[in-house]
């Protein structure tokens, strides 16, 4: 007898319950809005990928197309960003904590809190003020910074990564608060950044492998997704029209994909979830230099938030405070590693098996 495995029969029965929902409220008309509105199901193909298996979340993807390519309003494109996370990104999250994918607990549970409390005082109070063409400006040089610290960092000597975060006082759960405030704002107003801000400590600071932290950083977008989009919906009261329409197209379709997102970045090596953000960011860089408008005085300003972005980083990579001295090489947490618990205590006889197969293929 073929033994299905775990993660197939999970991803396929969160997108038949979302199949079956959509049915059962819009039946046929459904493919009347697919037929009207199939760019924005194709989009979100890909960018429900990447926001199940990446740290940048589908928004990264749909944003940059909705506005330019397929002319839809900036504000109406971060509405839809939100209300299609929460679906896609929350099959995701359900994939990952019923297939057992490891995740920082602790991170999630401080980090979404502070984001949903950001997020929801950058929906109804920053958001309606800020040129979203500078907020797009902001997160392309964050991710920017982002990629020189992670190339800087494979270059250390003795890279060890994490499963977990290593040390957890009050300074590390505050750490983890202020990141997750700060992403939850971003957020607000770009559609995407609570992912980003998190991975950004997670793996240059607190050394946590990149298979570790790009699935945490997930189910945090999620919940601060979620927020969000609840925000628009029964606070500001702007979850109308069209969007509505593109929302009801794409559903079914990042039901799929984030999910299997989720899936294929725990068949991915560190170096090549890595690898995969890089190419990313490029595109990031590439469509924001062709496609918004730069003056002068913006120009000169984005190159200046870069080399801060670029400093902070390289600052957090330049702390050995959750490094620990090993082997010269680019893998995931040896058995050596998992037998020290947090804080230096013995982690149980068990906890090596355990780490050494949480970290392998999932499924």
């Amino acid at each position: 007898m073929v033994r299905v495995p775990r993660v197939l029969l999970v991803n396929a029965v969160l997108a038949a319950i979302v199949w079956l929902i959509w049915a059962a409220i819009w039946g046929s008309g459904y493919f009347t809005r697919l037929e009207e509105h199939w760019p924005v199901a194709l989009t979100m193909v890909f960018g429900s990928l990447v926001g199940g298996g990446t740290s940048e979340g589908g928004g990264a993807i749909a944003f940059p197309v909705m506005t330019k390519l397929l002319t839809v309003p900036p504000d109406q494109a971060r509405i839809f960003t939100f209300a299609i996370q929460s679906v896609g990104m929350t099959a995701a999250s359900l994939s990952i904590l019923l297939c057992r994918v490891p995740i920082e607990r602790r991170v999630v549970l401080y980090g979404s809190t502070a984001g949903m409390l950001g997020v929801v005082l950058s929906v109804t109070m920053i958001a309606p003020h800020v040129p979203l063409k500078l907020v797009r400006v902001l997160f392309t040089m964050l991710l920017v910074a982002l990629a020189v610290a992670l190339l800087m960092q494979l270059r250390q000597r003795g890279y060890r990564r994490n499963f977990t975060v290593p040390i957890w006082t009050g300074r590390e759960r505050n750490l983890v608060i202020a990141a997750g405030f700060a992403g939850g704002l971003l957020s607000g107003v770009a559609g995407v950044g609570e992912n980003c801000v998190m991975f950004l400590l997670l793996v240059l600071l607190f050394r946590v492998s990149e298979k570790v932290a790009t699935p945490t950083t997930v189910v945090m977008m999620t919940l601060v997704s979620i927020a969000a989009f609840l925000t628009h919906v029964l606070v500001v009261r702007d979850f109308t029209g069209f969007v509505v329409d593109y929302w009801i197209t794409a559903a079914p379709v990042v039901a799929v994909g984030a999910p299997l997102g989720a899936w294929i970045c725990t068949r991915l090596t560190p170096l090549t979830i890595r690898g995969v953000l890089f190419v990313l960011i490029f595109a990031e860089l590439v469509s924001t230099l062709l496609l918004v408008p730069f003056t002068p005085a913006m120009a000169v300003g984005s190159v200046a938030v870069l080399l801060l972005f670029t400093i902070v980083c390289l600052v957090l990579i330049r702390q050995d405070t959750y490094a620990r001295p090993g082997p010269s090489q680019f893998g995931d947490v040896t058995r050596a590693d998992a037998s020290v618990g947090v804080a230096g205590r013995p982690a149980g006889p068990s906890a090596a098996a355990r780490t050494q197969e949480d970290l392998q293929d999932v499924g």
